[in-house]
């Protein structure tokens, strides 16, 4: 099993690049930039799609040839409002030149190709709130099943307040079992805000054949191969996520952990 638990590479540009075969697993990646005034990113993905999110700052974007222009308004993650984001086929170079500071995520998954780039973001996605008490959490759909928008992508933005459970009840999503459960990769890509402090996230599996305890700094991204996958900010600690799933069928059905199965989500 590859380690669950990755460091940025680096302080500036491309700080994570996940792969299918680096993770261990079969459809989801995950590559973030960190770019200052100027800097390029750039990609080109064959027989994947992929979905930008403008996680942080702004940036000109190019895709598929189409000038979209600048995009992204929030630089503070912990704003909560809507990200800009830009859906990507498959073999479509894309470019993004920051315009300020600027933290990119590129979220991707196998795809037979055929949907046109797409800006998906800001408008469409609202802020919804889930749970209840100190499971209370706040989350932007960005590429949820709701939107025909993808077609193996699942992205979403999590907003756990400090001293708050997300991700909670432990849950799994781990079989192919449509409609009561499917098999689904996931990536956190976590943020904390102060940003020198840490999270905890739980990865197990009901016979604890797979069990570990992780403790993300900002910027570290939790890979979840299987099992369930709770995560709690600390006090005075507020935690921010970036999830992205894909498995053989776009849709999110999950089991509770049988302990926990009386509590709301």
């Amino acid at each position: 099993m590859a380690h669950l638990l990755r460091k940025p590479t680096a302080q500036g540009g491309r700080i994570h690049a996940i792969t299918p075969e680096d993770a261990g697993w079969r459809f989801v990646g995950f590559d973030l930039w960190r770019l200052a005034p100027g800097d390029v990113a750039t990609g080109q993905l064959d027989g994947r799609e992929a979905i930008l999110v403008l996680v942080e700052g702004c940036a000109d974007l190019i895709a598929d040839g189409a000038r979209l222009g600048e995009m992204g308004n929030r630089l503070d993650v912990f704003e909560r409002s809507a990200p800009h984001c830009l859906y990507v086929p498959p073999a479509a170079p894309w470019q993004a030149r920051a315009t300020t500071q600027c933290t990119l995520a590129v979220c991707s998954a196998p795809s037979p190709g055929g949907r046109p780039v797409r800006v998906l973001g800001p408008d469409g996605i609202a802020l919804e709130v889930r749970g209840t008490g100190t499971n209370t959490r706040y989350i932007n759909n960005i590429a949820m099943e709701g939107r025909d928008v993808a077609d193996s992508l699942l992205v979403t933005e999590v907003f756990t307040p400090a001293g708050h459970w997300s991700s909670y009840p432990p849950h799994r999503h781990d079989e192919d079992d449509y409609p009561a459960l499917t098999y689904l990769e996931e990536t956190y890509y976590h943020r904390l805000n102060p940003s020198d402090c840490f999270g905890i996230q739980r990865v197990f599996t009901d016979d604890l054949s797979l069990n570990e305890t992780l403790a993300p700094a900002d910027h570290d991204v939790v890979l979840v191969p299987r099992g369930h996958h709770p995560c709690a900010a600390p006090h005075g600690v507020e935690m921010y996520y970036l999830n992205v799933m894909a498995g053989p069928r776009r849709a999110w059905r999950f089991q509770t952990h049988p302990a926990f199965a009386h509590m709301n989500t």
